[in-house]
């Protein structure tokens, strides 16, 4: 290590770490990118208290201790935990880095199956890997996490150093490090890291103080599309709830993962998360989660789960076991904009993909993602290719921002 005072170790579990330590690191009421800065002074701020913990609920000892004591991720799932620790010459935490050994590369939402076919194909073994995220979420945050402290930047450049040496001598393929800050993403790249970028659609709050304020600043045909969704979603006498808190009870997360199941076997075969898993979370972080439910006739038909952070509102999961026109935008990403804007967040972030999300005035935004690569031929390969791919979502982002269902008179005055 350049910095002789910090010293870098491996946790195989979040068990092994005090809570307290691990959330020290966590602790940036900013989630560590210039453009999603929290302020005092920001009146459009949240009332929302992260009671110590960071503004990003993904980051924290409680949801990523609810993965391992859940068994959602661990061997089985072929997501070891191999945390990087970085400690001071006193032997303090001031540093990690939620990382796992990985046989596979599910659940990670930035796709690499064509590099490790191409690597094995020349003979290599692109498995096992390391991955530095968090599991099963897209969501951008911090991942090099550092204490607030002016070494925090040798910190996390530590932690960046540390990834690519345990890589090297232990024989890996890569490392790759997943849904970063623009910030860390840019210094992965001064070292030495493969840059990989992609988009999402997240909604941004224009100080709007009610729904119909959002749906003025659309053109009028995508405002009239907005509001015959929603009344036909309802139509069949569906009701919807906001659960929070102490609403978050077992009866509650049986019927949920219901949902979860449903769409999960769906679309990939194999849910990632344990029904175990939304007890252990709902327990330990309910105060951070929103569950949009949706009951007809008496019974729960459909759900869709968000995570409540410092200025954000998390879209994750979603699912139903009624088939009804438009519920899926309803419960996902309307009624995430009316809980929004009734509480003052300043984005929504809903989820993976989806340009379906732009006519309902979910605009593309940039994820990042870095890549350290052992073998100097594939590292060519994969950075030529990287280099067409990042002009191509570059150009495909400039022409869906363009076709915002935003009304030109106001795109014109900003």
């Amino acid at each position: 290590m350049k910095d002789s005072h910090l010293r870098i170790r491996i946790a195989q579990a979040l068990a092994e770490i005090p809570a307290a330590d691990w959330d020290a690191c966590t602790h940036d009421t900013e989630i560590m990118d210039e453009k999603l800065k929290l302020t005092s002074e920001d009146n459009s701020s949240p009332q929302f208290s992260t009671r110590g913990q960071s503004s990003n609920p993904f980051v924290t000892y409680d949801f990523l201790s609810s993965l391992e004591a859940s068994k959602s991720v661990g061997v089985r799932a072929g997501w070891r935990p191999q945390h990087l620790l970085a400690q001071d010459s006193a032997g303090r935490l001031v540093g990690c880095a939620p990382c796992y050994v990985k046989t596979h590369s599910r659940g990670e939402y930035v796709f690499d199956h064509g590099w490790a076919e191409a690597f094995e194909r020349a003979g290599g073994d692109y498995y096992p890997k390391l991955q530095v995220a968090i599991p099963f979420t897209p969501v951008t945050g911090p991942r090099l996490l550092a204490r607030p402290a002016p070494q925090a930047e040798a910190v996390r450049g530590g932690l960046a150093e540390a990834l690519a040496q345990i890589t090297n001598s232990n024989g890996l393929s890569s490392a790759h490090v997943t849904f970063l800050t623009e910030r860390d993403w840019r210094m992965l790249g001064e070292r030495g890291f493969l840059q990989r970028t992609d988009q999402q659609f997240h909604w941004e709050n224009a100080g709007y103080a009610t729904f119909d304020d959002f749906l003025a600043a659309l053109s009028s045909r995508k405002r009239k599309t907005i509001r015959r969704e929603r009344k036909e979603a309802l139509a069949p006498g569906i009701e919807v709830r906001w659960l929070t808190g102490s609403d978050l009870t077992e009866e509650v997360w049986d019927a949920f993962f219901g949902f979860y199941m449903e769409t999960g076997s769906r679309k990939w075969g194999r849910p990632y998360l344990t029904r175990e898993f939304f007890s252990i979370v709902g327990g330990k972080m309910a105060d951070r989660i929103l569950l949009v439910m949706a009951k007809r006739a008496g019974r729960w038909i459909g759900g869709a789960l968000n995570f409540i952070g410092g200025s954000t509102l998390y879209g994750r999961n979603w699912g139903c076991v009624e088939h009804h026109p438009f519920l899926h935008f309803e419960l996902c990403y309307y009624q995430a904009i009316d809980y929004a804007i009734a509480h003052k967040f300043q984005r929504v972030e809903a989820g993976a993909q989806g340009e379906h999300k732009l006519a309902r005035g979910y605009l593309p935004s940039t994820t990042y993602s870095a890549h350290f690569v052992a073998n100097p031929a594939l590292k060519r390969a994969i950075a030529d290719y990287l280099a067409r791919e990042r002009a191509y979502v570059e150009a495909a982002q400039e022409e869906l921002a363009a076709a915002a269902p935003f009304r030109k008179d106001l795109i014109e005055q900003d």
